[in-house]
Formats: C-alpha cells, structure tokens, sequence
C-alpha cells in the first residue's frame, strides 16, 4: 500500500509486472516501449539473458561478504574498468551519488594535502550529482536543496559550458582543488557542450593543479556512444563516478581514479558496506562483457543519429519545437513551453517518457532497441508532440507563459 511510503515521489497510476527488451507489461497486460531504462539504467533492457543468468548463478553461490575479504569478482570488474577508461584503480559503492561523495572526498583529500585549508570544486549551474548532502550542494536545482541547509560548504558555482567563466574563478579564487562535470547533463535538460569543452577543462585543471572530475553516472556505459563520454574527445579524467548503467538494474556505482587522486585513500579513509559484493559485481560484469561483445558503444551511436534523424523530418519547422539535440542514445526535444503533462499522455499511448528542465522531453532508450523500434518510438512521440502543441498554447499566445 503506498500510504505506507513516504511521498518523495508523484507517482504515474501504472505498475509493471514484467519486461522484456525494450518492452514492459502493466499488470492488466498492456504493453509500453520503454524510452527510459529506469532513467538511464536498463542499458541491456529488461530481463537481458546474460544478466539474468549472472544473477542466478550467482544468488546460488554467493550473495555478500565484507570488504574486509578478498572479492574477486570486484577484482576482475575494477581491472576491465580501468581498462576501458584509462584509470588506476576503482571504489565499488551502491549508487552514482555515492560515487560523486567518494570523488568530493577526493578532492578535499586532495586539497589538504596540497595545504589548502578549505578546498572548493568548481560546480555547474543546472547540474544534478546525487541527493546525499554534498552531493545535494554540488546539484544545481534549488528545488532540490530547499528545505535542506544548510548545505555543506566548499562549492563555487559557474554556468555551464563555458570556459571563460572557468578562467574568471581561477583568477578571483584561490582555494580551488577540482571541477566536477556531467560530460552532457541529463537532469539539467540533456544540454551537450560545445567541442572542445572538457578538453578545455582538462588544460585548465593541468594548468592550475586541479583534479578533472567527470559525474558520468548517467552518460557512462556506452550511453552517448562510446563507453565513456570523455572519449569523444582527447583526454582522460583524474576521477569519474559510474552507476545507472553498470548494473541494469542491480544497485552499483564506482568511482574510478587515477595518477595522484588515485593513490589519495588508505585503509579507513573510507568504506561501504554492500559496494563491490560479489551479486552486485557478477551482474555488472555480465553487462561490460555484453556491451564489449556486440559493440553496444556503436550501435548506441548509430541508434542515436538514426532517431534524430527521424526527429528531425517530423518535426524541424513545427513551432514550438526549438531544438532536437543529444548524444548516442541521451536524447532531448526542448519546446517553447513547459510541457510536463507529455509524460502522462505517453503513458496512455504506451510509450514511457520524461519531461526534464520543465520544457525537454528526454529520452533513454535501451542500447539494445531494434531499428524498427527507434522508428516506433520516433512515430510515437512527434505525433504526442504536434498534437501537444497543436492544441497548446505557446509563448506570447493566450494562456501562454
């Protein structure tokens, strides 16, 4: 019964039994294309074979032991992590916030012992890094911090996708330690900066002795295209947090280090109870091994120019429409007005949807869609769309906003 919950969600009147690829069944047998993956965490879709087997074969055999003991399966996963990504060495925790904690911990280890009394990071505005007290402050939504504070100190903010204003704190600031990043930010409105951005932060950082951290818990894991987002362009973090995607579904985050940031904790500095045990990391093993093995970063990018594309034909030229953007399979369609109520409309034609920043339909569609599907979820949602704005006033129009 939901009266036994706390209210921290506005729940859709719907409840799913079951799912199947990019496919979920209501409990009356109605059947939804499934755009979201659990906000960016069903990479694999649902019930994917090879995880499903990794999960019981793993239940029968092992479930949990302290990080107090040697857990191999942790073991293999950090060493193809760093493999993949170029890192040194990995903390296995539960979720993308606690990962982007471990990172913020880094960084104010990183500036004590560089003898900086009160070590700042570099934060965006519009980001969104985790619901955790930090990881709260370094959020840029006020909604979300309202009611909160005080909030924890030891964050500067700056707009987002914009150099200059890194260079302006640099000169104003002495006390910065570290910038932490989304590569493309998803709660903020799947906002993709210009080329040349993260390699911008990356020079900067190297200039002034600042660790380049990069929050890829939503763009990580072959979601824009390569397994990493960073990997667009030429450069490598010192820190990156994971999770979403790593585990399709089983709680699992990470933050990965390297160089110096990597060598920062030492036994007791931090720790977790249920990160990195042995359920947790078979699952997410089965999905690096499938994502590696059928080139998921590269259909994950041809999937995405597919769907644009698509977008792109029905709807350039409908106004209201302002922008068809993304990267991979992190795909937004902002319009002119807000347009939260899209989201209950999906839900009647089956199809499942997100409306983020007040005015952008985001979508996340598994990395294992068919082609016939992404014209599917194309048709799908323009058609929600010019009807929406067909009968929707806009900016300037009576009613409008």
């Amino acid at each position: 019964m939901q009266q036994a919950l706390m209210r921290t969600y506005g729940r859709l009147p719907v409840s799913f039994e079951r799912g199947e690829g990019a496919w979920l069944w209501d409990e009356h047998g109605n059947r939804y294309l499934d755009a979201l993956s659990g906000i960016a965490v069903c990479g694999l879709g649902h019930a994917h074979p090879a995880v499903t087997r990794a999960i019981q074969e793993q239940a029968a055999r092992l479930l949990h032991t302290s990080n107090l003991y040697g857990i191999p399966l942790q073991e293999r996963l950090a060493g193809d992590l760093c493999r993949l990504s170029g890192m040194e060495r990995v903390f296995f925790c539960n979720s993308g916030a606690e990962a982007n904690e471990t990172a913020i911990k880094l960084a104010r280890l990183w500036g004590h012992s560089r003898g900086v009394d009160v070590p700042t990071i570099l934060v965006m505005e519009n980001a969104f890094h985790g619901r955790t007290m930090a990881a709260l402050t370094a959020t840029g939504n006020r909604k979300a911090q309202q009611g909160f504070e005080p909030l924890v100190e030891g964050f500067l903010r700056i707009p987002f996708d914009d150099l200059d204003a890194v260079d302006l704190a640099a000169r104003e600031h002495g006390n910065i330690v570290a910038v932490l990043v989304e590569p493309v930010q998803g709660e903020g409105g799947i906002r993709v900066p210009a080329p040349g951005y993260l390699q911008g932060l990356r020079e900067r950082c190297d200039a002034n002795g600042w660790l380049l951290m990069l929050d890829e818990v939503q763009t990580g894991i072959a979601r824009t295209g390569a397994w990493f987002a960073f990997q667009h362009e030429n450069l490598v973090p010192d820190v990156m947090s994971l999770a979403k995607g790593l585990g399709n579904g089983v709680p699992i985050g990470a933050c990965l280090a390297r160089g110096a940031a990597a060598e920062l904790m030492q036994p007791g500095s931090h720790g977790t109870t249920f990160g990195g045990n042995p359920l947790a990391t078979r699952a997410a093993q089965a999905v690096v091994d499938t994502v590696d093995r059928y080139a998921l970063p590269h259909r994950a990018a041809e999937l995405g120019e597919r769907i644009r594309a698509g977008f792109r034909q029905r709807l350039e030229g409908v106004q209201g429409v302002r922008d068809i953007r993304g990267k991979g399979l992190m795909l937004g369609i902002e319009l002119d007005r807000p347009c939260g109520e899209l989201v209950k409309q999906a839900l009647a034609a089956r199809v499942l949807i997100n409306v983020t920043a007040e005015r952008v339909i985001r979508l996340l569609p598994p990395l294992i869609l068919s082609d016939a599907e992404a014209d599917d979820l194309v048709d799908r949602v323009a058609t929600l769309i010019s009807d929406f704005l067909g009968r929707s006033p806009g900016p300037g129009e009576a009613g409008g906003s």
